[in-house]
C-alpha cells in the first residue's frame, strides 16, 4: 500500500508540483476530527446556497435559448440545467465577493466556468472515455441526444464559455470590470482548461487505467490536481480576479482552491465506494469495474479520510487573513465539500 500523501504539492506554484514532506509544523497544526466552523460568526450556509444557486440557473437558462439549430440547443440545455449541486459557480460568486465585487459581477465568469464544467462531464462519460449512463441521476447526453450531438454539445458549451467572459457587454454596464482583468480571466481559464489542465489530467488518467503496476501517489495526485481540482481552483481565481483582488489575495486564495479541488477528488473517491448509484445520482464503483486508480485504492479508506480532513484545514488557513465574516461562505463551502453525501 502507497504512503499517504502530502500536502506540500498544494502549495507549489501553478502546476509545478513540490513533492517535499509536510513540515512536522503544518502537521502538528492539523486538528484530529476538530472543526474550526463553530468559532466563525453564525452564517445561513443553507440559504446562501440556495439563493446563489438560483440566481446561477436563472442566468444560465437565459445563456441558452433555444435557438435553431433547435436540438444542439436541447442537448446542451439538457446537460447544462440538469441540475447539480453548483459548487463551481458559487465558488467564484463567494470569492468575487470576498475579494470586494458584488454577485453581479462575478456572474458572466461563474456561467463560464459552469459551462466548462458540464462539456467536461459530457465529454467524460462518452464511450471513447469512461463509458457512462448516468449523470446527476439522468441519462447521459450522449445516451439522450447521441454520440455526435453529445461532442458537439460539449464543444458549444466551451465556445460559449469564452464568448460569455469575454463580452463586454455580460457584464452590468455600471460594473464593467477594467479590461485587464477580464483579459487575465480568459488566460487563466484557457490554461486551466488546455493541456497544462484539464485536458493534461484526462489525458494521464487516460493512460493510467488498467495498468497492470500500481500507480504511484504523484501521479494520482497529478491527474486529480489536473483533472478535477482545477475547475474549482479557476472558478476561485476567476472570482478573485474579477471582483480586484490584489495580487496576494488572488495567489492565497489560488491555494485554498487546489485544497478543495483536491478533497473533492478524494471525498469522491471514497463516496464512490461507500454510496450506491441511487444516492450519488451517477453510477456507483464505476472506477472499481474499470479498474482506475483512486486513493481509497492506493492508500486505504482509512487515510483517505485522514487526507480529507487535512486538506479541509490546510484550506481554510488560507483564509485566516481575510475578513472573517466576508471569508465564512468558503469556509463553510470547505466543510461541505469535505463532508458532502453525494
Amino acid at each position: 500500500m502507497a504512503s499517504s500523501p502530502s500536502l506540500s504539492l498544494l502549495s507549489a506554484p501553478r502546476w509545478k508540483l513540490s513533492r517535499r514532506k509536510l513540515s512536522s509544523a503544518v502537521a502538528a497544526a492539523i486538528p484530529q476530527g476538530k472543526e474550526t466552523v463553530k468559532t466563525m460568526p453564525e452564517f445561513d450556509f443553507k440559504g446562501y446556497m440556495l439563493s446563489k444557486a438560483a440566481a446561477v440557473n436563472r442566468a444560465l437558462d437565459l445563456a441558452v435559448p433555444l435557438d435553431e439549430p433547435r436540438r444542439i440547443h436541447e442537448a446542451m440545455r439538457y446537460s447544462l440545467l440538469a441540475g447539480g449541486k453548483r459548487v463551481r459557480p458559487i465558488l467564484c460568486i463567494a470569492a468575487c465577493e470576498l475579494a470586494g465585487g458584488p454577485e453581479a459581477l462575478a456572474i458572466p465568469p461563474a456561467l463560464a466556468v459552469e459551462m466548462i464544467h458540464t462539456m467536461s462531464l459530457i465529454h467524460d462519460d462518452l464511450p471513447c472515455m469512461d463509458d457512462d449512463d448516468l449523470r446527476r441521476g439522468q441519462p447521459t447526453c450522449h445516451r439522450a441526444f447521441g454520440e455526435p450531438l453529445a461532442v458537439l454539445a460539449g464543444d458549444a458549451l466551451l465556445s460559449l464559455a469564452f464568448r460569455i467572459l469575454s463580452d463586454p457587454k455580460s457584464y452590468p454596464s455600471d460594473l464593467s470590470p477594467p479590461p485587464s482583468r477580464i483579459l487575465r480571466s480568459i488566460s487563466e481559464l484557457a490554461r486551466y482548461v488546455g493541456s497544462e489542465g484539464l485536458v493534461a489530467g484526462q489525458v494521464v488518467d487516460i493512460e493510467s487505467t488498467g495498468l497492470s503496476e500500481s500507480v504511484p501517489i504523484d501521479r494520482l495526485e497529478y491527474i486529480h490536481l489536473h483533472k478535477t481540482a482545477v475547475l474549482l481552483e479557476a472558478s476561485v481565481v476567476l472570482g478573485a480576479i474579477i471582483g480586484g483582488g490584489s495580487d496576494p489575495q488572488v495567489e492565497r486564495l489560488r491555494r485554498y482552491a487546489r485544497c478543495i479541488g483536491l478533497l473533492f477528488q478524494v471525498v469522491d473517491d471514497i463516496l464512490d465506494v461507500t454510496k450506491s448509484s441511487q444516492e450519488l445520482g451517477k453510477t456507483a464503483g464505476k472506477d472499481l469495474v474499470s479498474d482506475k486508480t483512486t486513493y481509497p485504492k492506493l492508500i486505504g479508506l482509512e487515510k483517505s479520510r485522514e487526507f480529507a480532513e487535512e486538506l479541509n484545514h490546510e484550506a481554510k488557513q488560507q483564509l485566516e487573513e481575510f475578513d472573517r465574516e466576508k471569508a465564512a461562505p468558503l469556509v463553510h463551502l470547505a466543510n461541505y465539500i469535505a463532508y458532502r453525501q453525494k
